[in-house]
This record gives structure tokens, C-alpha cells and sequence, in this order.
């Protein structure tokens, strides 16, 4: 039987295909549960408009989106998940979870899938990860059961704060994740 993996995704827009694409290579080895952020379910971008980017995690997933508060809140008491990633993970989105504020669809099913002390999986993309975002990320490396996607600068010549995950990394972290393992190096030198 696969292991039930959340995967929530934030408004890291630019990010995005390649989400498509991880979903792609990880969904006949995990039975996947999408989760959007408001922003991620309803913003039409340069990238994706909205409609079409749900469609796309909906036959992906072959599930329904949990997109609110409400639609999130069963996670943790029904135990709904083995595991569930935030990809992307926003600077905001952290900054939320490090400081216990859960006011989306995504914060909510992480605080409510944390309490069962299963993993959390971040794989981070923010423009100031190494500027006002670099305290919230330590603090979540040093939260037990949350554990990170290998990242590193993708821009240090014009965006020297932004951090980026590895995304091709996301099978191999939550594998892991599932073992209680953080992968290593968690440090990369920088994003493909």
C-alpha cells in the first residue's frame, strides 16, 4: 500500500512547473493529497493562470484540492497523512510556521499533521532566505519531525538572499523524511 503524501504548494509561481513535473515522477510511489495555498489555487500568473493549474494537480493526483482552513483541519485528527511536503515553501509560508501562525490551508494542515509526529517536508523558495526569511528558516531546521529539501542560492549574482530546493530532490528527502532522517547535505551550493 503507498504511503499518503500531502503535498501543499504556495506561491512560489515561478516554481511551479517544476512541481508539476515532481508530482509526475512521485506519483506512483506515494498516494499524493494536494493542498493549495489560497494564493497558489487562485492567482493567474506569467506562469500558469490558475484554473488550468489546479486542473493539472487534480489529474496529476487523481483527488480533489484541499484549499481552506476547514478542508485542512481533519488531517491531524483523523491522521490523513504519513507525510506531507510544502513545495514550494514562500518566505511567508515560513515565517508563518516558524512563528505558529496557521491562517491558510497549508500552516493548518501542517500544524494539524505536526501534532501526530509525522514528517514535514520544506522544500524552500524565497528571495530573502538568507536576509529577514534566514531566522525562520533555522528555526524550523531545528524543529523535530520537520526536515528540508536540499537548497542552496539559485541567483547569487542578481538575488544574493533567495534560496531555492532542489526540487529534483523531493522523492529522496521524503523517503528519508518517512525513515526520520534529515538527507544530506541539506546545504547545496546551488539550485540546478
Amino acid at each position: 500500500m503507498k504511503k499518503r503524501l500531502g503535498f501543499a504548494i504556495t506561491g512560489s509561481f515561478c516554481t511551479f512547473k517544476s512541481v508539476l513535473t515532481e508530482i509526475e515522477k512521485i506519483k506512483d510511489y506515494y498516494d499524493i493529497i494536494p493542498i493549495l495555498s489560497h494564493n497558489a489555487a487562485n492567482t493567474d500568473t506569467r506562469f500558469f493562470e490558475a484554473k488550468a493549474f489546479k486542473d493539472k494537480i487534480e489529474k496529476l493526483s487523481g483527488k480533489g484540492i484541499i484549499e481552506t482552513i476547514s478542508e485542512a483541519e481533519p488531517i491531524g485528527p483523523k491522521k490523513l497523512l504519513d507525510a506531507l511536503i510544502i513545495a514550494p515553501c514562500t518566505g511567508n509560508t515560513a515565517a508563518k510556521l516558524a512563528n505558529g501562525i496557521t491562517d491558510t490551508s497549508v500552516t493548518l494542515a501542517a500544524k494539524a499533521h505536526l501534532r501526530n509526529g509525522r514528517p514535514l517536508i520544506i522544500a524552500v523558495s524565497t528571495n530573502d532566505g538568507l536576509g529577514n526569511n534566514a531566522k525562520n528558516i533555522g528555526i524550523l531546521m531545528s524543529v523535530k519531525n520537520i526536515y528540508f529539501v536540499p537548497f542552496g542560492q539559485d541567483d547569487h549574482v542578481n538575488k544574493s538572499n533567495s534560496l531555492v530546493a532542489d526540487f529534483s530532490k523531493i522523492k529522496e528527502t521524503v523517503d528519508e523524511a518517512l525513515e526520520g532522517r534529515q538527507i544530506q547535505p541539506v546545504l547545496i551550493a546551488s539550485t540546478p
